[in-house]
Parts: structure tokens; C-alpha cells; sequence
């Protein structure tokens, strides 16, 4: 591969006697990886039922390798019922070493398409906030298709400014993670495309751009809250230098460890101004000594928690329920609360608790979208399917993984269930395979009529 050469003469001042090794990575072929969705399924049980070969990735628990030259997870039911997440193995690390609990109130600025929220909304566990942006109107669509996909119903999908969401959210967020825009450096055997962008737009160009990521989302995080800033990228300017532009501006941040991995190389406070030692406990991830690509993780936390909340959220207010929606959650588990209920037109949308007043600002997605009110009936929404266990919803058909019904049904065709349901069965039923919901059909005398989202079909 021929490497820029003013990137080959930054690497050899950056990497001195291990430079050759970092160049014969190039010759080895890049990892693909998947990520276990925990909010569906747990790790053991997915080992168990995992259709192609995996081998554990060893720095994350619910990581996995797999053979990208001999199999395609996207093409498996398991896929679409949303087990598993398709990610390069350094990229799942910011979201594992952020210390997310259920509850917490969670912000990924910069989401698209998905990797890391969805593992910051698996952590939670339905519970609390995460709150995913991405300033891309078109990636920020993507975004919520992978949300939704992997059942978190807990959210916001925004595509907005920083700055705009800073307005709404001063001091809100418990936990907060930016995966910044970066030059890419550490992607350039990954994608190839990324040495030419990189030519375009250099590490001078983000860094400015990062500088004013980093301070905006740093205003939006309480007193104790943690930060984790992560690129994809070897240059000090958008790494070490970006955070300590922020210790500059909010010196109540102090850099905090991050749980080890042999393969972690330390950051270098020689590249910073200050020369602080405590960037020693930030985190490169170097391509010759991980099975992976480059990476760089800082750990923040901001000041001590205060006693008071600084923050003034939205009034409850209770809304009555449609007697449409009533009869449908008579067949459902949940118990719903009617002050998280919103309706605007014929869209019903169960929002998380606690949220504060949010004019103005661009959603792509607020909370879960349940489905319609029509006149006498309320039609489920696909986003409400991939929320529910199978055991949450009275009326389920479920196919195993190697029936061709699956892939019928996840190419929007009318199947037929006669074999499986009783004669006197009909109305909405939630489609599953295994035990693991994909979507909604509607029965009647033994056949399916199909409701899986037309934009999430099987493509052949």
C-alpha cells in the first residue's frame, strides 16, 4: 500500500523502532467483527445458538470475529431480528469502556450509523435516556433504523448542531460519548478511500472542528459525569492535543483509567503541551498490536456530583388513552403510564421520563413510536415489535431460523401458518423466529398477511 508521505514521516516519529511493524500490518487482512445485542439476548445463549463460526474478540465481552470471506451475518434472520451488530473490533471499544448503568441519562453527539448507541441503549437496559445525534440528516435516518432494530425504545433521535442541543440539555447528561469526526488514519487498511479524504481534509481541518465538539458536549454533562472522547485516528492533534484543549477550558475535568487490555498502548503526554503524566492513562490502539484498527480513548470526568439537580425538566402531563390503543395493550404485558404518552395526529409515542423542554430542536425520533390511532383500530408499529420479548405479546407465531417462511415473511410476502395456528386464531400476531420478535402480520383463516416496514426488507 502506498501510504501518503507525509503520514509515513509522522508515523515514524510517532512509532520510532516499532514503525516497520506497523507497515507489515498493511499486509495482513483486516477483522471483522460482530457485537452481541445484550438488551435481547445474552452472550452465552447467542454462542449457543450462533449459526456460523465466531471466535471471542478478547478486550470485549460481547465482541466476536467472525470470517468475513466465507460468511454474510447480515444476510441471517438473526440479523433482522436484530442479535447482533456488525462492527470492526476497535470501533465497539468506546462504548464498552464508557461506565454506562441502567437509568443513566446518555448522549452520543456524533451516532451515525449506529455502533456505539446501540451498545450505550443495550447497557441501559430500557431504562434512563440515550439521546443519539448525528448532524447528517441522511445518516442521522440510518441511525434510527439500527435503534430500532435493536429494540431500544428509550430514545431521541436528533439531527442537530451541537450548540443547538447544549441550549436544551445544559447539564443534563449523566454519561456522554463523542466519537469525533476524524482524518481516519487508523482506517486506512480498512478502506482505502480514506488516504484520498485524507489528503482533502487533514488533521488540521477536524481538530478545529473536534475542539468544538468536545467543549459543547462538556457543557452538557453534570458535575461527576463521565466523558469519553475517541477517534479513529493516530494524529496528537485531534487526540491527546483535543483533550487537552479541554482540560484548558473546564480544568474541573480530570482524566480517569480506563479498564486495561494488554493489547492498549498508553497515550503520550509528549505530544502535549503540559506534558501531564495522567495522559498516560488514555488509550492508543495500534493495528500491529491488536487484531484491529487504530483507535485512540480518553476517559473524563467532570468535577464532583452536586446534591441538586441544576436541570429544569418538561411538566408531566397525563393524556387519555384512545380506547383503540386500550383494546390493543389488553394483549400486551406493559403497563403503560399515561403521562409518558404522546399522540400527534394518528402517531402514538411512549416517551422516556425525564425529559426537558426541547423546542426547536430538530428529532428525527422521540421515544418509542408505538403505531397508529386509525378509526377503530391501532396499527403497531415496526419499532414496537422489535421492543417487545415474545412472551409480552399474547398472539405470536414463531418460525425457526431454517424455515423458508422466514425469509418469505422478511421479504414482505404472504405466508401461510396453518400448520402452527389454531383454526380460530386471527387478528395481529407478533412474527418471531426462534423466540425473537421481527415484526408484525395480521391472520386470517391460516394465513399471514404480511406488515413487515417495506424499507427494512430482505434484499436479495
Amino acid at each position: 500500500m502506498n501510504l501518503p508521505s507525509a503520514f509515513e514521516e509522522k508515523m515514524k516519529e510517532l512509532l520510532k523502532e516499532e514503525f516497520q511493524d506497523y507497515i507489515k500490518c498493511y499486509s495482513e487482512p483486516r477483522f471483522y467483527g460482530l457485537r452481541v445485542n445484550t438488551k435481547k439476548i445474552s452472550v452465552e445463549k447467542f454462542k449457543e445458538i450462533c449459526p456460523f463460526e465466531i471466535r471471542q474478540i478478547p478486550w470485549i465481552e460481547n465482541g466476536f470475529y467472525y470470517d468475513g470471506d466465507k460468511v454474510q451475518p447480515a444476510k441471517h434472520p438473526y440479523y433482522f431480528a436484530g442479535l447482533y451488530y456488525l462492527q470492526e473490533p476497535s470501533a465497539m471499544t468506546p462504548a464498552n469502556r464508557i461506565p454506562i448503568d441502567p437509568g443513566d441519562k446518555v448522549l452520543d453527539v456524533c451516532a451515525a450509523p449506529g455502533g456505539k448507541a446501540t451498545e450505550l441503549g443495550a447497557k441501559l437496559q430500557g431504562q434512563g435516556i440515550l439521546v443519539a445525534n448525528d448532524i447528517s440528516n441522511s445518516r442521522a435516518k440510518g441511525l434510527l433504523k439500527n435503534i430500532e432494530l435493536f429494540g431500544i425504545g428509550n430514545t431521541l433521535v436528533l439531527s442537530e448542531e451541537p450548540g443547538r442541543i447544549e441550549e436544551c440539555f445544559k447539564e443534563y447528561f449523566d454519561k456522554i460519548l463523542i466519537d469525533a469526526p476524524c482524518s481516519g488514519e487508523g482506517m486506512f487498511r480498512k478502506d482505502k478511500k480514506m488516504m484520498k479524504a485524507w489528503g482533502e481534509h487533514g488533521p488540521e481541518y477536524f481538530a478545529k472542528i473536534q475542539k468544538g465538539i468536545i467543549v459543547q458536549a462538556a457543557g452538557m454533562l453534570k458535575p461527576g459525569g463521565m466523558l469519553l472522547y475517541s477517534t479513529c485516528t493516530f494524529d496528537p492533534k485531534e487526540n491527546e492535543r483535543a483533550v487537552e484543549y479541554l482540560l484548558k477550558e473546564y480544568p474541573e475535568f480530570v482524566i480517569k483509567d480506563i479498564i486495561p487490555y494488554d493489547g492498549f498502548a498508553e497515550g503520550r503526554p509528549e505530544v502535549t503541551e503540559s506534558g501531564n503524566e495522567d495522559f498516560k492513562k488514555t488509550v492508543r490502539i495500534w493495528p500491529h498490536r491488536m487484531h484491529g484498527e487504530g483507535h485512540y480513548l480518553a476517559l473524563l470526568q467532570k468535577g464532583e456530583k452536586r446534591t441538586e439537580e441544576n436541570q429544569r425538566l418538561k411538566p408531566k402531563r397525563s393524556i387519555k388513552i384512545p380506547p383503540e390503543l386500550s383494546r390493543f395493550f389488553e394483549e400486551v404485558t406493559w403497563e403503560i403510564d399515561p403521562t409518558r404518552v404522546e399522540i400527534r395526529g394518528e402517531h402514538v409515542y411512549y416517551m422516556p421520563e425525564g425529559l426537558p423542554d426541547m423546542k426547536g430542536i430538530r428529532f428525527l425520533r422521540t421515544g418509542l413510536y408505538l403505531g397508529d390511532v386509525k378509526k377503530n383500530r391501532f396499527e403497531p408499529s415496526q419499532a414496537f415489535a422489535m421492543c417487545l420479548k415474545k412472551m409480552e405479546y399474547f398472539h405470536t407465531v414463531s418460525l425457526s431460523s431454517g424455515d423458508e417462511r422466514v425469509i418469505k415473511y422478511l421479504k414482505g410476502e404472504t405466508i401461510e401458518v396453518d400448520d402452527i395456528v389454531s383454526a380460530e386464531d386471527k387478528g395481529w400476531q407478533l412474527i418471531c423466529v426462534e423466540d425473537f420478535p421481527l415484526g408484525w402480520g395480521k391472520l386470517s383463516n391460516g394465513t399471514l398477511k404480511n406488515k413487515y416496514l417495506p424499507g427494512w426488507r430482505w434484499q436479495a
